[in-house]
C-alpha cells in the first residue's frame, strides 16, 4: 500500500546520480587547471609574508641603532643611579645630625641627675608612712561610764515641757486669726435681701377717681420701701386698675404690712393683689 503511494507521488528520487554526473563532468574539464593556480596562490602569499618579516625585522634594528638609542632603558638607569647616590649623601648627613641631638640629650640627662643630686630637697629624707593591714580590724573608743552628775543633769529635763509651749504657741494663733476674721467680717456690709413686687389695685367702681386712689398708696412711706413706675389697666366695664412696682427690703417690709397699709383707704380701694413676686 505504502508502495502504491509513493508510485503516484512526483518525487525525483535520482537526482544524486545527476549531480554525480555533473560534478564529474566539471573535474574533467577544469579539474588540473584550477589546482595548479591555487598552489600558485599559495607560494606567492607565503612569500609576501616573509618579506614583510624581514622588512619588519630590519626596521627594528635600525631604531635601535639610531641616535634615540640614549633616552632608553640605558638612560633611565644612570637617572636612577644618581638619585640613589644624593639619597646615600642625604642620609650620611641625616644620621649625623641625629648622632649630634642623642649626643645634646645625653649632656642634659646627665646634667639635671647632677643637679637633683646636689638640692637639699632631694637630700631630706621622705617621712615614712606606717601601712596598715586592710584586714586589721580598728577597735572602738572604749564606752566612758556615766557620772552621777550626768545622771542628774539628765534626770532635770522635761521631756514634755516643748510639747506644752507649742500648744499654747498653737492657740494664741488660732485666736489671733480668729479675732482678724471676725473684724473683718463685722467690716464688710452685709449683704440686703430685696424683692421687686408688682402690685394689682382694685377700685370699687368706675367713679373713682384713680389719681387720687394712686396719691393715697404712694403716701405710704417705710423704711426699706421704695416705690417705681405706675399704670392704669382697664379691667370691664369702663372700671381700671392700679398696675404699681415696688422694691422693698425683705427684712424690714413684707407682703402682709403692704396690704394691710393700701386697704387702710377704704374709700378708694376695694382690694390688693400680688401680680408678681421676684427676688432681686
Amino acid at each position: 500500500m505504502a508502495t502504491n503511494f509513493l508510485v503516484h507521488e512526483k518525487i525525483w528520487f535520482d537526482k544524486f546520480k545527476y549531480d554525480d554526473a555533473e560534478r564529474k563532468f566539471y573535474e574533467q574539464m577544469n579539474g588540473p587547471v584550477a589546482g595548479s593556480s591555487r598552489q600558485e596562490n599559495g607560494a606567492s602569499v607565503i612569500l609576501r609574508d616573509i618579506a614583510r618579516a624581514r622588512e619588519n625585522i630590519q626596521k627594528s634594528l635600525a631604531g635601535s641603532s639610531g641616535p634615540g638609542a640614549s633616552s632608553g632603558p640605558g638612560g633611565d638607569n644612570s637617572e636612577l643611579v644618581i638619585r640613589i647616590a644624593s639619597l646615600e649623601v642625604e642620609n650620611q648627613s641625616l644620621r649625623g645630625v641625629v648622632q649630634g641631638l642623642q649626643q645634646a640629650v645625653s649632656q642634659l640627662e646627665a646634667r639635671l641627675s647632677a643637679l637633683e643630686k646636689s638640692s637639699p630637697a632631694h637630700r631630706a629624707t621622705a617621712p615614712q608612712t606606717q601601712h596598715v593591714s586592710p584586714m586589721r580590724q580598728v577597735e572602738p573608743p572604749a564606752r566612758k561610764v556615766a557620772t552621777a552628775t550626768e545622771d542628774d543633769e539628765d534626770d532635770n529635763i522635761d521631756l514634755f515641757g516643748s510639747d506644752e509651749e507649742e500648744d499654747r504657741e498653737a492657740a494664741r494663733l488660732r485666736e489671733e486669726r480668729l479675732r482678724r476674721y471676725a473684724e473683718k467680717k463685722a467690716a464688710k456690709p452685709a449683704l440686703v435681701a430685696k424683692s421687686s413686687i408688682l402690685l394689682d389695685v382694685k377700685p370699687w367702681d368706675d367713679e373713682t377717681d384713680m389719681a387720687q386712689l394712686e396719691a393715697c398708696v404712694r403716701s405710704i412711706q417705710l423704711d426699706g420701701l421704695t416705690w417705681g413706675g405706675s399704670k392704669l389697666v382697664p379691667v370691664g366695664y369702663g372700671i381700671h386698675k392700679l398696675q404699681i412696682q415696688c422694691v422693698v427690703e425683705d427684712d424690714k417690709v413684707g407682703t402682709d404690712l403692704l396690704e394691710e397699709e393700701i386697704t387702710k383707704f377704704e374709700e378708694h380701694v376695694q382690694s390688693v393683689d400680688i401680680a408678681a413676686f421676684n427676688k432681686i
